[in-house]
């Protein structure tokens, strides 16, 4: 992705252009996805969600100038994460309620997957929303360069600060089993 590109794009789009909006939709709409997908854990939800990011950038469009796949994933990964305690207020609610239903016959596998899914958003929910952000997004494939601008962090720094959040993720997700 040139950032150089996006920028075009962009200004085409403040100038009228829709073809250039559609353009960046295009350009990064995969990868917005994907980085919703890690997260919430379904295609619908992820695909619902990312359709809202770029409501988000057609209704606010950024400034020429601004780094768009930055701001794209920033927000993809705000709104994933808002998803997900979303969600887990709404399965403990649901608990409380006695309505928690269980799949019916499933296979071992099936239920297994999703066992492990639950136990990796429930360990993301509960690190720092920075360390989460960061497992995601370089587990979606970003460079450390990439990482550093969407997260807003020296990219000097990336090494460390995602070492760190992999131990944070694994105390957490070991303490949830």
């Amino acid at each position: 992705m040139s950032i150089h590109t996006d920028a075009l794009l962009l200004h085409r789009f403040l100038a009228g252009d829709e073809a250039g909006f559609e353009e960046l939709f295009q350009r990064h709409y995969d990868m917005v996805y994907g980085v919703l997908f890690r997260l919430v854990g379904t295609r619908q939800e992820a695909e619902d969600l990312a359709q809202e990011v770029f409501f988000k950038l057609y209704k606010r469009p950024l400034q020429h100038g601004e780094n768009i796949a930055g701001w794209l994933y920033r927000v993809a990964t705000n709104m994933g994460y808002n998803a997900l305690r979303a969600n887990h207020r709404r399965y403990q609610r649901e608990c409380k309620a006695g309505s928690d239903q269980q799949p019916l016959a499933a296979p071992e596998e099936e239920v297994t997957r999703r066992e492990v899914q639950r136990q990796i958003r429930n360990a993301l929910m509960a690190i720092p929303e920075r360390d989460a952000k960061m497992l995601v997004l370089s587990q979606t494939g970003f460079s450390y360069q990439e990482l550093a601008e969407i997260v807003g962090v020296a990219p000097g720094s990336v090494g460390t600060l995602l070492a760190r959040a992999k131990r944070t993720f694994l105390v957490a997700y070991d303490g949830g089993k």
